[in-house]
């Protein structure tokens, strides 16, 4: 038997065969992958996990790819690192960040979805991949693209950082700029899909792509030594990652692989593009789209896809939402660097910003297990540092230039 039965839509439940459509035709609720657990639980165990690819494809057997993948081969399976030394700055004992800033192949764990997505647009016979994108997504797909032997067209808003646009342009996609937001791009990309038979991969690919998301909490789980951690702190965007830790980590235990035990799931945003932590602060269950303005680009989606079902992850979870300004996000970026080494992008000052202050508010607890998602790298984002970092010391090539150097510092 397969283990993927088809699609269902989310808010009605009526099914569809394995297809590339993402939008219910009853309802216009969205589409998402459904599984056939029981079958899955005759081919998955912690040993065949253990014993597969170094790669988000240990986890194939919970992937809606009926094949061989064509790409990612390389992408996922993350470190888990114990933060002590930011751990013992912000007064907690079990911090980890999970660092996909060094996701395969173009640093952002994008890599991740992309990957199954792109598999199954070949399983689909596209031979044409695309996407809409603040430029994570754009930066995978182009790179993915290239592997899987197809063509590729990117569409981004025109004021992207430029670390993100040269990203996708070096892979040789035609990149097309839009003025306007990234909802502006989301909603010409939608006209455009219907008329292009072109593999859309948050569009008509969305049910499937977004079930890659799953692999990052997998990791975690397994990282952790195969249990849960007390809180999972993640940014959001569209929402879609946020729902699916919450689905991984109930397949999980669901399939055995895991005991029981309750995981807080909390949900960061930019004070200036906030739109689900609105909904969560407001009791709301419903979302009210913004007009994005913030430094976290990446995070400028002010009218996300999967928001209100990332609102109910969160409820469910116990866990909530909570904005960081833009000044917070860069001293967070600073604070990471400097205490672990590692140089997140502006959605990771996001998520460990908002960290910070559920731990200071005492929202959660100092001696919980905490696990931060740092999705995407710093170099994608060095403009949100201008005049936030010192200058080079400039000096002659002699020693005694230097040593006048040492008496100031």
């Amino acid at each position: 038997m397969e283990k993927v039965l088809g699609l269902k839509c989310r808010e009605c439940g009526e099914q569809y065969p394995k297809s590339p459509v993402h939008v219910c035709e009853f309802c216009f609720g969205p589409l998402e992958v459904e599984y056939n657990y029981e079958e899955i639980a005759k081919r998955i165990s912690r040993q065949s996990i253990e014993s597969g690819p170094y790669s988000l494809w240990r986890y194939a057997d919970l992937l809606p790819v009926d094949g061989e993948p064509i790409c990612g081969f390389h992408s996922g399976f993350t470190p888990l690192i114990q933060a002590k030394n930011l751990g013992n700055e912000l007064g907690v004992k079990q911090i980890y960040i999970k660092d996909d800033s060094v996701c395969r192949p173009t640093l952002s764990f994008k890599d991740r979805v992309v990957a199954v997505a792109l598999s199954k647009a070949k399983e689909f016979d596209f031979d044409t991949v695309s996407c809409a994108s603040t430029g994570n997504l754009a930066n995978a797909v182009a790179a993915q693209a290239v592997t899987a032997n197809l063509n590729c067209f990117i569409f981004i808003p025109s004021d992207l950082e430029l670390g993100k646009v040269v990203g996708s342009q070096i892979y040789n996609p035609t990149v097309v700029g839009i003025h306007g937001a990234y909802d502006d791009v989301n909603r010409l990309c939608s006209e455009i899909a219907d008329v292009y038979p072109w593999a859309f991969a948050n569009i008509n690919i969305r049910p499937f792509y977004a079930e890659g998301s799953k692999t990052l909490c997998y990791e975690v789980l397994e990282q952790l030594g195969w249990r849960s951690p007390d809180h999972f702190i993640a940014p959001a965007a569209g929402g879609s990652l946020i729902t699916k830790i919450g689905k991984s980590i109930k397949e999980f235990q669901d399939l055995g692989l895991i005991e029981k035990s309750p995981t807080q799931i909390h949900v960061a945003q930019a004070e200036g593009c906030g739109p689900i932590v609105n909904a969560l602060k407001e009791g709301s269950d419903f979302i009210k789209p913004v007009r994005p303005d913030t430094i976290a680009k990446s995070l400028a989606i002010g009218n996300p896809a999967d928001g209100i079902y990332a609102v109910e992850t969160v409820n469910k979870s116990g866990g909530c939402g909570e904005h960081a300004t833009d000044a917070e996000i860069v001293e967070a970026m600073k604070l990471l660097a400097a205490t672990e080494g590692i140089f997140t992008e502006t959605a990771g000052g996001t998520t460990l910003a908002v960290t910070q202050k559920l731990i200071q508010s005492g929202r959660i607890s100092t001696d919980e297990s905490i696990v931060v998602a740092i999705t995407g790298n710093g170099l994608k984002t060095v403009e949100a540092l201008d005049d936030e970092v010192s200058p080079p010391h400039l000096i002659q090539p002699q020693l005694s230039t230097f040593k006048e150097l040492m008496t100031t510092l």
